[in-house]
């Protein structure tokens, strides 16, 4: 790799050229995990900006996130029968469940997923 140097003042910096980041949208989990990477992992973060692929890898992320978190809401209402039946009946009762189930969810995607 030949790295060409350009003269600002004193000083000899090199030319980077950052490739252009593909435009795909990116969700919260994504962000997150961007904000995570800045500061507690720059090598990773800055290998990925300059090789043109963090938008990318943090879209697949926040994609993965959600499936999730979908799927971990999904499983611990029926573990916890947490129905359209008790919805029908108690729907405060069904609220406070959801509200709990998908808090928890979250709660094993952003360890698992977003902040590691």
């Amino acid at each position: 790799m030949k790295l060409t140097y350009t003269k600002h003042g004193d000083y000899n910096l090199p030319d980077l050229d950052i490739p252009a980041q593909e435009k795909v949208p990116v969700n919260r989990y994504g962000r997150m995990h961007g904000n995570y990477l800045k500061k507690n992992n720059r090598t990773a973060y800055n290998e990925l900006l300059f090789s043109g692929r963090l938008n990318r890898y943090l879209a697949d992320l926040g994609e993965q996130a959600e499936k999730m978190l979908a799927l971990l809401t999904e499983q611990y209402a029926a573990t916890e029968n947490v129905t359209e039946e008790m919805k029908a009946a108690d729907q405060m009762g069904w609220v406070r469940a959801m509200n709990s189930i998908r808090n928890r969810a979250e709660e094993v995607v952003l360890s698992e997923l977003v902040y590691r």
